[in-house]
């Protein structure tokens, strides 16, 4: 079975973590302000039709042709493109619906937090895998702080509706992330974008045709902005910085950052929308933090490869 080395956060470069880190975070702002302006799986599909295009033409000018791409030539086809549904237009599908329901951005981006560590776990439960004290504890603490940032009332965080998308969109990321080791290693990381945004968009494409009609555009104007962002920097800027990290770091390099999406998302979104924590919220976000940086910068811990951030 194919094995990552474990990431090691101190042999980062600074300048591209920290770019990583502001990319990824700047999709659970442009997110929300997507789905107000285009319906949400609409906006998915567009976002990695988009996305896909622009993949291709980097893969091929840089890759060459694509049947080079696969060593294992097309049986490993459609094991990338699995993986890719479920990194991809489950993942974001899922979150989308969810910040149309009324999810926070801040607890959207606890939720995805925690996903290398739930990643663990299930390759623990499933893979028998070995686990460590420090990747069932800091999920546990993990899983506390989002509990205390939610609070008592579930209206507020975007209601029963909202936070159930996001539980699955978290399990969509870690199940995609866990499909890696299906993979292995030896694909082309560009053409297997390509394949991976490509193959999100037909289906999501046919749901939201069925679940939201053709009526799906409501600001023509911000819909093409929420759209360009998210398909050319949370997807194609974020696959390069992805690839600066995993050279650097590791195969499982954005593992050991994702402690940080939540609060730099939270400081995006007081930034963007006005949004303010409270005092049991910042308590809850920190407690959540402190429990996913224990579990992933742990030089013991293995992570599956991390895939490329939508």
């Amino acid at each position: 079975m194919h094995q990552t080395r474990p990431a090691d956060a101190s042999r980062l470069p600074l300048v591209p973590a920290a770019a990583f880190v502001l990319v990824w975070s700047s999709g659970y702002v442009s997110g929300p302000i997507g789905v107000e302006a285009v319906e949400p799986l609409t906006l998915v599909a567009l976002r990695f039709a988009l996305a896909a295009v622009v993949a291709a033409a980097i893969a091929r000018a840089l890759r060459g042709p694509a049947r080079r791409a696969f060593p294992g030539g097309r049986r490993m086809l459609p094991r990338v493109a699995a993986v890719g549904l479920s990194m991809n237009g489950l993942q974001f599908g899922l979150a989308y619906l969810g910040f149309a329901a009324g999810l926070a951005p801040t607890l959207m981006a606890l939720l995805h937090s925690l996903s290398p560590v739930l990643t663990a776990l299930l390759a623990g439960a499933l893979l028998r895998e070995r686990l460590t004290a420090l990747q069932v504890g800091g999920f546990i603490v993990g899983v506390v702080g989002v509990l205390i940032v939610l609070g008592p009332e579930i209206e507020e965080a975007g209601g029963a509706l909202g936070l159930t998308f996001g539980l699955l969109s978290m399990l969509a990321l870690s199940f995609g992330t866990l499909g890696q080791r299906w993979i292995g290693s030896g694909a082309d990381p560009w053409w297997s974008a390509t394949l991976q945004f490509a193959v999100s968009a037909p289906p999501i494409a046919l749901a939201a045709l069925w679940l939201e009609g053709t009526d799906t555009v409501h600001d023509p104007w911000v819909a093409l902005g929420a759209i360009a962002w998210l398909a050319l920097v949370n997807s194609i800027v974020g696959l390069l910085l992805l690839g600066v990290l995993m050279r650097t770091g590791g195969a499982g390099s954005s593992a050991s950052v994702f402690f940080l999406m939540p609060p730099v998302t939270a400081v995006m979104t007081w930034l963007a929308f006005g949004d303010v924590l409270s005092p049991l919220e910042l308590l809850g976000l920190l407690i959540t933090v402190v429990g996913v940086a224990v579990a992933t910068r742990s030089g013991r811990t293995r992570f599956p490869a991390a895939e490329v951030p939508g």
